[in-house]
């Protein structure tokens, strides 16, 4: 690839990178969309098996919080963070789910992303969803690997030859070099748990309360468990991040 499209791919990554956070917006009218016109094989569904792919589609996503909470309960501070100001990367990571692929938590959210496309029903906007999802984070990958190749040069080429991207080879299993850290976890990935809560609960909503006409109170008798996932979901968030900002407990040294 010329150099200069590289760079090129590399600053829509870095622009990626600190905007990350509100992604999801741009996919809010295909998914409303997708829920007035869902298209195949939504159209053929009725309600018992919706609401069965609705909670596989669930399941698939909390699987994808599972590998993110088994990548980041084994990384030392001040890598695989949240943060979108810049890039950081105190550690190179090498073992655990990094020796799997060099990107697990990329991996882990799109299995989240999955689970919401599953749970719409709808072809078109799982396509649609995956196909921007993988746009988006190519160029965000090429910005951060970028970044640590400079960083940690030969160290790193090296690493990443030998390591696939995102298909993970498991017969590259390193074991972690630091225990799990529960409270690491609860600290970096409450936001992901109310966000998953939040998605689900809004997409049912949607399409029984405003698309199908259903009361409320039949609603909730119901699919009621949706109300009851986001009041948990909302509940951890409120907990978590109060502790998290008042007191030292989630705190791990060198976590």
């Amino acid at each position: 690839m010329p150099r200069r499209m590289t760079e090129s791919i590399e600053a829509q990554g870095e622009w990626l990178f600190r905007h990350r956070g509100g992604m999801g917006v741009i996919i809010v009218p295909c998914l409303a969309a997708a829920l007035l016109w869902p298209g195949t094989p939504g159209n053929t569904l009725g309600d018992a098996m919706t609401d069965d792919i609705t909670v596989l589609g669930m399941v698939v996503s909390i699987f994808g919080l599972v590998m993110r909470w088994l990548t980041v309960g084994y990384v030392p501070a001040d890598t695989s963070g949240r943060n979108t100001r810049e890039q950081r990367a105190a550690t190179l990571n090498t073992d655990c789910a990094y020796s799997l692929v060099r990107h697990p938590l990329y991996l882990a959210n799109g299995v989240v992303v999955m689970g919401l496309c599953v749970a719409t029903g709808s072809l078109w906007f799982t396509l649609l969803a995956l196909a921007l999802y993988a746009l988006a984070i190519e160029r965000i990958v090429a910005a951060e690997e970028r970044f640590l190749a400079d960083l940690y040069g030969q160290a790193y080429v090296h690493w990443a030859s030998q390591t696939p991207a995102f298909v993970p080879d498991f017969s590259r299993w390193r074991r972690p070099n630091l225990p799990l850290s529960g409270r690491t976890v609860l600290r970096r990935e409450y936001n992901g748990v109310l966000g998953v809560a939040l998605a689900f609960f809004v997409l049912e909503a949607v399409r029984d309360l405003l698309i199908e006409r259903q009361s409320w109170s039949a609603w909730l008798d119901d699919d009621g468990i949706w109300l009851w996932a986001l009041g948990l979901g909302a509940l951890s968030f409120v907990v978590l991040r109060t502790i998290k900002r008042r007191t030292r407990w989630l705190h791990v040294r060198g976590r």
